[in-house]
Protein backbone atom coordinates (compact mmCIF):
# COMPACT_ATOMS: atom_id res chain seq x y z
CA UNK A 1 0.00 0.00 0.00
CA UNK A 2 1.36 3.38 -1.13
CA UNK A 3 1.67 5.96 0.87
CA UNK A 4 1.68 9.87 -0.29
CA UNK A 5 4.77 11.69 -1.10
CA UNK A 6 6.49 14.20 1.08
CA UNK A 7 4.40 17.39 1.16
CA UNK A 8 1.45 15.73 0.08
CA UNK A 9 -1.85 15.29 2.74
CA UNK A 10 -1.87 12.04 4.28
CA UNK A 11 -4.77 11.03 3.83
CA UNK A 12 -4.30 11.49 -0.35
CA UNK A 13 -5.30 8.53 -2.37
CA UNK A 14 -1.94 7.46 -4.43
CA UNK A 15 -1.92 5.36 -7.43
CA UNK A 16 1.21 3.80 -8.14
CA UNK A 17 2.30 2.54 -11.97
CA UNK A 18 5.60 0.13 -12.69
CA UNK A 19 6.92 1.24 -16.26
CA UNK A 20 7.58 -2.06 -18.60
CA UNK A 21 10.03 -2.52 -20.85
CA UNK A 22 7.96 -1.75 -23.60
CA UNK A 23 6.59 1.22 -23.13
CA UNK A 24 9.47 3.01 -21.97
CA UNK A 25 10.24 6.31 -23.51
CA UNK A 26 6.88 7.36 -23.95
CA UNK A 27 5.58 10.68 -22.76
CA UNK A 28 4.35 10.22 -19.46
CA UNK A 29 0.47 11.39 -20.59
CA UNK A 30 1.07 8.39 -23.52
CA UNK A 31 1.86 5.82 -20.81
CA UNK A 32 -0.72 7.00 -18.76
CA UNK A 33 -3.51 6.96 -21.26
CA UNK A 34 -2.41 3.03 -22.01
CA UNK A 35 -2.50 1.70 -18.27
CA UNK A 36 -5.84 3.43 -17.33
CA UNK A 37 -8.50 2.19 -19.63
CA UNK A 38 -10.83 4.60 -21.27
CA UNK A 39 -8.69 7.42 -20.46
CA UNK A 40 -7.93 10.06 -23.13
CA UNK A 41 -4.47 11.05 -24.02
CA UNK A 42 -6.42 14.77 -22.93
CA UNK A 43 -7.58 13.79 -20.08
CA UNK A 44 -4.15 12.14 -18.63
CA UNK A 45 -2.58 15.13 -19.42
CA UNK A 46 -4.89 17.18 -17.09
CA UNK A 47 -4.35 14.51 -14.47
CA UNK A 48 -0.44 14.23 -14.78
CA UNK A 49 -0.33 18.17 -14.68
CA UNK A 50 -2.81 18.17 -11.26
CA UNK A 51 -1.43 14.70 -9.98
CA UNK A 52 1.87 13.15 -11.25
CA UNK A 53 4.69 13.36 -8.07
CA UNK A 54 8.29 12.03 -7.87
CA UNK A 55 8.89 9.76 -5.29
CA UNK A 56 10.29 12.73 -2.99
CA UNK A 57 6.65 15.17 -4.02
CA UNK A 58 7.92 17.03 -7.02
CA UNK A 59 5.90 17.19 -9.74
CA UNK A 60 6.07 15.90 -12.86
CA UNK A 61 5.31 17.21 -16.56
CA UNK A 62 3.02 15.69 -18.86
CA UNK A 63 6.44 15.37 -21.52
CA UNK A 64 8.98 13.99 -19.39
CA UNK A 65 9.50 10.65 -20.81
CA UNK A 66 8.88 7.23 -18.69
CA UNK A 67 11.92 4.74 -17.50
CA UNK A 68 11.76 1.20 -17.47
CA UNK A 69 11.13 -0.32 -14.25
CA UNK A 70 10.43 3.49 -12.31
CA UNK A 71 6.93 4.04 -10.68
CA UNK A 72 4.64 6.19 -11.40
CA UNK A 73 2.96 7.72 -8.94
CA UNK A 74 -0.35 9.61 -9.26
CA UNK A 75 -1.54 11.36 -6.66
CA UNK A 76 -4.90 12.46 -6.01
CA UNK A 77 -6.16 14.97 -3.23
CA UNK A 78 -8.43 12.98 -0.07
CA UNK A 79 -11.90 12.38 -1.38
CA UNK A 80 -15.12 13.27 0.32
CA UNK A 81 -16.40 9.79 0.62
CA UNK A 82 -20.05 8.58 2.05
CA UNK A 83 -19.57 7.30 5.37
CA UNK A 84 -19.67 3.35 5.35
CA UNK A 85 -19.34 0.14 7.92
CA UNK A 86 -15.55 0.31 8.64
CA UNK A 87 -15.84 -3.67 9.81
CA UNK A 88 -16.25 -7.10 9.10
CA UNK A 89 -16.68 -9.92 10.43
CA UNK A 90 -14.21 -13.41 9.94
CA UNK A 91 -16.16 -15.94 10.11
CA UNK A 92 -13.58 -19.22 8.58
CA UNK A 93 -9.66 -18.46 8.09
CA UNK A 94 -6.41 -20.49 7.40
CA UNK A 95 -3.36 -20.24 5.74
CA UNK A 96 -4.59 -20.00 2.43
CA UNK A 97 -8.38 -18.74 2.67
CA UNK A 98 -10.31 -15.98 4.90
CA UNK A 99 -13.86 -15.99 4.64
CA UNK A 100 -15.27 -12.50 5.57
CA UNK A 101 -19.10 -10.99 6.58
CA UNK A 102 -19.57 -8.32 4.61
CA UNK A 103 -21.87 -5.69 6.45
CA UNK A 104 -24.67 -4.02 4.33
CA UNK A 105 -23.77 -0.53 2.98
CA UNK A 106 -19.53 -1.86 2.70
CA UNK A 107 -18.40 -1.17 -1.05
CA UNK A 108 -16.10 -4.65 -1.73
CA UNK A 109 -13.64 -2.04 -3.88
CA UNK A 110 -12.77 1.90 -4.94
CA UNK A 111 -14.73 3.25 -7.39
CA UNK A 112 -15.01 6.99 -8.52
CA UNK A 113 -17.53 7.43 -5.18
CA UNK A 114 -15.36 5.48 -2.70
CA UNK A 115 -12.05 4.79 -2.01
CA UNK A 116 -10.67 4.04 1.48
CA UNK A 117 -14.58 2.91 2.77
CA UNK A 118 -14.11 -0.02 0.79
CA UNK A 119 -13.79 -4.26 1.89
CA UNK A 120 -10.84 -4.01 0.16
CA UNK A 121 -8.91 -1.19 1.69
CA UNK A 122 -9.91 -2.39 5.36
CA UNK A 123 -8.64 -5.79 4.39
CA UNK A 124 -5.36 -3.85 3.65
CA UNK A 125 -5.52 -2.18 6.93
CA UNK A 126 -5.63 -5.51 9.11
CA UNK A 127 -3.66 -7.30 6.75
CA UNK A 128 -0.80 -5.13 5.72
CA UNK A 129 0.68 -5.80 1.71
CA UNK A 130 -0.30 -9.06 1.92
CA UNK A 131 -4.34 -8.67 2.28
CA UNK A 132 -6.66 -11.28 0.94
CA UNK A 133 -7.71 -10.65 -2.25
CA UNK A 134 -11.69 -11.17 -2.92
CA UNK A 135 -12.77 -14.45 -5.04
CA UNK A 136 -16.21 -13.04 -6.07
CA UNK A 137 -18.41 -9.84 -5.21
CA UNK A 138 -21.16 -8.62 -3.39
CA UNK A 139 -23.54 -5.26 -4.44
CA UNK A 140 -22.95 -3.10 -1.80
CA UNK A 141 -26.02 -3.03 -0.11
CA UNK A 142 -25.44 -7.05 0.09
CA UNK A 143 -24.28 -8.27 3.61
CA UNK A 144 -22.97 -12.02 4.34
CA UNK A 145 -20.49 -14.01 2.66
CA UNK A 146 -17.28 -13.36 0.73
CA UNK A 147 -14.31 -15.53 -0.04
CA UNK A 148 -10.77 -14.73 0.40
CA UNK A 149 -7.61 -15.60 -1.31
CA UNK A 150 -4.12 -15.71 0.85
CA UNK A 151 -1.61 -15.98 -1.96
CA UNK A 152 -1.78 -16.04 -5.64
CA UNK A 153 -2.25 -19.69 -5.61
CA UNK A 154 -5.31 -19.66 -4.15
CA UNK A 155 -6.89 -17.19 -5.70
CA UNK A 156 -6.28 -19.30 -8.91
CA UNK A 157 -7.98 -22.08 -8.01
CA UNK A 158 -11.08 -20.90 -5.95
CA UNK A 159 -11.49 -18.68 -9.09
CA UNK A 160 -11.27 -21.37 -10.91
CA UNK A 161 -14.33 -22.76 -8.79
CA UNK A 162 -16.50 -20.20 -9.31
CA UNK A 163 -15.81 -20.07 -13.12
CA UNK A 164 -16.59 -23.58 -13.13
CA UNK A 165 -19.70 -23.33 -10.71
CA UNK A 166 -18.23 -25.14 -8.44
CA UNK A 167 -19.51 -23.24 -5.24
CA UNK A 168 -23.13 -23.49 -4.00
CA UNK A 169 -24.62 -20.70 -2.44
CA UNK A 170 -27.53 -19.64 -0.42
CA UNK A 171 -28.69 -16.69 0.15
CA UNK A 172 -31.62 -14.99 2.34
CA UNK A 173 -34.22 -12.64 1.50
CA UNK A 174 -37.18 -10.32 3.07
CA UNK A 175 -39.67 -10.48 -0.31
CA UNK A 176 -42.64 -8.16 -0.62
CA UNK A 177 -45.77 -10.10 0.28
CA UNK A 178 -46.43 -13.83 0.58
CA UNK A 179 -45.44 -15.95 -1.58
CA UNK A 180 -48.09 -18.54 -2.68
CA UNK A 181 -45.82 -21.84 -3.82
CA UNK A 182 -43.73 -23.15 -1.19
CA UNK A 183 -40.60 -23.85 -3.88
CA UNK A 184 -40.09 -23.36 -7.59
CA UNK A 185 -37.43 -22.24 -10.29
CA UNK A 186 -37.40 -18.93 -11.87
CA UNK A 187 -35.49 -19.47 -15.24
CA UNK A 188 -35.59 -16.06 -16.86
CA UNK A 189 -32.70 -15.16 -18.81
CA UNK A 190 -31.31 -11.25 -18.43
CA UNK A 191 -29.36 -8.27 -20.13
CA UNK A 192 -28.49 -4.91 -18.99
CA UNK A 193 -31.37 -2.45 -19.90
CA UNK A 194 -30.60 -0.82 -22.93
CA UNK A 195 -32.98 2.33 -22.43
CA UNK A 196 -32.44 6.13 -20.69
CA UNK A 197 -32.91 4.17 -17.03
CA UNK A 198 -29.50 3.27 -14.86
CA UNK A 199 -26.93 1.17 -16.68
CA UNK A 200 -26.45 -0.91 -13.80
CA UNK A 201 -30.51 -1.91 -14.18
CA UNK A 202 -30.66 -5.50 -15.33
CA UNK A 203 -33.92 -6.31 -17.52
CA UNK A 204 -35.86 -10.03 -18.80
CA UNK A 205 -34.81 -10.65 -22.24
CA UNK A 206 -35.76 -13.81 -24.47
CA UNK A 207 -31.97 -12.79 -25.95
CA UNK A 208 -30.17 -12.31 -22.55
CA UNK A 209 -27.93 -14.12 -20.93
CA UNK A 210 -29.62 -17.85 -18.92
CA UNK A 211 -30.28 -17.27 -15.53
CA UNK A 212 -31.93 -19.75 -13.25
CA UNK A 213 -32.65 -19.63 -9.41
CA UNK A 214 -33.99 -22.01 -7.17
CA UNK A 215 -36.26 -21.16 -4.22
CA UNK A 216 -37.67 -21.79 -1.41
CA UNK A 217 -40.32 -20.23 1.48
CA UNK A 218 -38.97 -20.17 4.86
CA UNK A 219 -41.57 -18.64 6.56
CA UNK A 220 -44.70 -15.80 5.64
CA UNK A 221 -45.43 -13.52 8.24
CA UNK A 222 -47.63 -10.16 7.83
CA UNK A 223 -47.85 -9.57 3.99
CA UNK A 224 -43.56 -10.79 3.59
CA UNK A 225 -42.23 -14.11 3.08
CA UNK A 226 -38.66 -14.75 4.28
CA UNK A 227 -37.07 -16.72 1.41
CA UNK A 228 -34.13 -18.98 0.66
CA UNK A 229 -32.73 -18.71 -2.74
CA UNK A 230 -30.43 -20.51 -4.78
CA UNK A 231 -28.65 -19.07 -7.49
CA UNK A 232 -27.48 -21.79 -10.39
CA UNK A 233 -26.06 -18.90 -12.46
CA UNK A 234 -24.34 -15.93 -11.33
CA UNK A 235 -25.89 -12.99 -13.52
CA UNK A 236 -25.82 -9.48 -12.19
CA UNK A 237 -28.90 -8.49 -9.33
CA UNK A 238 -29.74 -12.09 -10.63
CA UNK A 239 -31.94 -13.01 -7.35
CA UNK A 240 -33.72 -9.31 -7.21
CA UNK A 241 -34.89 -9.32 -10.43
CA UNK A 242 -36.08 -12.71 -10.48
CA UNK A 243 -38.50 -12.28 -6.90
CA UNK A 244 -39.27 -9.23 -8.92
CA UNK A 245 -40.20 -11.54 -11.81
CA UNK A 246 -42.46 -13.32 -9.22
CA UNK A 247 -44.19 -10.50 -8.30
CA UNK A 248 -42.68 -10.32 -4.76
CA UNK A 249 -39.90 -7.31 -4.88
CA UNK A 250 -37.21 -7.97 -2.26
CA UNK A 251 -38.01 -5.07 0.44
CA UNK A 252 -36.19 -2.01 0.23
CA UNK A 253 -35.02 -2.56 -3.66
CA UNK A 254 -34.56 0.46 -5.15
CA UNK A 255 -34.42 -0.42 -8.43
CA UNK A 256 -36.47 -3.53 -8.94
CA UNK A 257 -39.11 -2.21 -6.43
CA UNK A 258 -42.62 -1.88 -6.52
CA UNK A 259 -41.92 1.83 -7.67
CA UNK A 260 -39.40 0.78 -10.40
CA UNK A 261 -36.25 2.95 -10.49
CA UNK A 262 -37.59 6.41 -9.52
CA UNK A 263 -36.36 5.17 -5.62
CA UNK A 264 -32.79 4.95 -7.26
CA UNK A 265 -32.91 8.24 -9.13
CA UNK A 266 -34.29 10.00 -5.83
CA UNK A 267 -31.81 8.48 -3.70
CA UNK A 268 -28.70 9.59 -6.26
CA UNK A 269 -30.57 13.40 -6.35
CA UNK A 270 -31.26 13.81 -2.59
CA UNK A 271 -30.05 10.94 -0.59
CA UNK A 272 -31.93 8.61 1.60
CA UNK A 273 -34.54 11.11 2.91
CA UNK A 274 -36.95 10.30 5.47
CA UNK A 275 -39.66 10.18 3.29
CA UNK A 276 -38.18 8.07 0.85
CA UNK A 277 -36.83 5.70 3.62
CA UNK A 278 -40.50 5.64 4.27
CA UNK A 279 -41.54 4.68 0.39
CA UNK A 280 -38.53 1.74 0.40
CA UNK A 281 -39.23 0.43 4.30
CA UNK A 282 -35.77 -0.40 4.85
CA UNK A 283 -32.41 1.50 4.02
CA UNK A 284 -30.97 -1.66 1.82
CA UNK A 285 -32.73 -4.40 0.27
CA UNK A 286 -32.97 -7.32 2.50
CA UNK A 287 -30.74 -9.68 0.63
CA UNK A 288 -28.30 -11.62 2.54
CA UNK A 289 -25.29 -14.26 1.50
CA UNK A 290 -26.19 -17.11 4.32
CA UNK A 291 -24.10 -19.57 3.14
CA UNK A 292 -21.40 -21.34 0.85
CA UNK A 293 -19.85 -24.37 -0.09
CA UNK A 294 -16.83 -25.08 -1.86
CA UNK A 295 -13.60 -27.20 -2.22
CA UNK A 296 -10.59 -25.90 -0.58
CA UNK A 297 -7.71 -24.66 -2.50
CA UNK A 298 -5.51 -26.83 -1.05
CA UNK A 299 -7.06 -30.10 0.40
CA UNK A 300 -9.89 -30.31 -2.14
CA UNK A 301 -12.24 -30.90 1.25
CA UNK A 302 -15.60 -29.20 0.96
CA UNK A 303 -15.34 -26.20 2.90
CA UNK A 304 -18.57 -24.88 3.98
CA UNK A 305 -19.24 -21.60 5.53
CA UNK A 306 -22.08 -20.06 7.29
CA UNK A 307 -23.10 -16.10 8.67
CA UNK A 308 -26.11 -15.56 10.49
CA UNK A 309 -28.97 -13.35 9.26
CA UNK A 310 -27.35 -9.75 10.41
CA UNK A 311 -29.23 -7.74 12.93
CA UNK A 312 -30.87 -5.40 10.51
CA UNK A 313 -32.85 -7.99 8.89
CA UNK A 314 -33.80 -9.97 12.22
CA UNK A 315 -35.25 -6.46 13.32
CA UNK A 316 -36.94 -6.43 10.09
CA UNK A 317 -37.98 -9.98 9.68
CA UNK A 318 -39.56 -9.32 13.52
CA UNK A 319 -41.82 -6.74 12.74
CA UNK A 320 -42.49 -6.74 8.41
CA UNK A 321 -45.65 -5.37 8.91
CA UNK A 322 -44.89 -1.80 10.66
CA UNK A 323 -42.42 -1.52 7.62
CA UNK A 324 -44.35 -1.92 5.23
CA UNK A 325 -46.77 0.22 6.77
CA UNK A 326 -44.18 2.96 6.50
CA UNK A 327 -42.68 2.36 9.64
CA UNK A 328 -38.61 1.75 9.15
CA UNK A 329 -37.62 -0.20 11.76
CA UNK A 330 -33.91 1.06 11.36
CA UNK A 331 -32.13 4.21 10.39
CA UNK A 332 -29.23 4.55 7.75
CA UNK A 333 -27.17 5.84 10.24
CA UNK A 334 -27.81 2.54 12.48
CA UNK A 335 -26.26 0.40 9.57
CA UNK A 336 -23.17 2.42 10.02
CA UNK A 337 -22.59 1.33 13.56
CA UNK A 338 -20.78 -2.14 14.60
CA UNK A 339 -23.82 -4.87 15.59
Amino acid sequence: MDSPPPDCHPDSIVLSFRVPKEQAGLRLDRFLSLRIPRLSRTRANEIVRACARFPDGRRRRASDRVREGEVVLIVRPPMNEPPTPRHYGVLYEDDDVVVVDKPAGLPMHPSATYHRNTLQKLLERDFGDDAPTYCHRLDRETSGIVVCSKHIAAEVALKKCFERREVGKRYVAIARGELASDRGVVELAMKNADDDGPHVRMVLAEDGLHARTEYEVLERREGASLVSLHPETGRQHQLRVHLAALGHPIVGDKLYGPEGVQPFLDAIDEGLTPALLRRLVHPRHALHAATIELPHPRTGALLRVEARLPWDLERLWASPAAALGGTPVCSPEQLLEQP
